[in-house]
């Protein structure tokens, strides 16, 4: 089956630290941009960060700049999210996903082209 399966999420103290996995099954992700989504409740989904295949870059939303890190390891077929300083306003479902193209538009981390998104874990930081 071709999916993709989140885990790590869970309830954190403000300030503290979580990382996000995703394994992707059923193909293999090093061919695709991939990136890591999260929705607040009450609000859109919204890009977090992502890492284009063409040319390697790494984006980051502003609200996570020196907080975050993507990474991937191709051997596992494991993309993670390292998250730090974890703030309430952090609070959210996250996702996973890979696509056709990565990119930052007006601040804005776009995947284009989703192949697969993944399920979903919940992260929640308390005050």
């Amino acid at each position: 089956e071709v999916q993709l399966v989140e885990s790590g999420g869970g309830l954190v103290q403000t300030g503290g630290s979580l990382r996000l996995s995703c394994t992707a099954s059923g193909f293999r992700f090093d061919d695709y941009a991939i990136g890591w989504f999260r929705q607040a409740p009450g609000k859109e989904r919204e890009g977090v960060s992502c890492v284009g295949r063409s040319n390697g870059r790494t984006y980051y939303a502003d609200p996570v700049k020196d907080r975050f890190t993507i990474s991937s390891d191709n051997a596992k077929n494991t993309m993670y999210l390292q998250m730090n300083s974890l703030k309430p306003e952090d609070t959210a479902v996250y996702f996973c996903a890979v696509g056709r193209t990565c990119t930052s538009r007006m601040h804005t981390i776009v995947i284009e082209g989703v192949y697969r998104w993944g399920q979903g874990t919940q992260v929640t930081v308390s005050s």
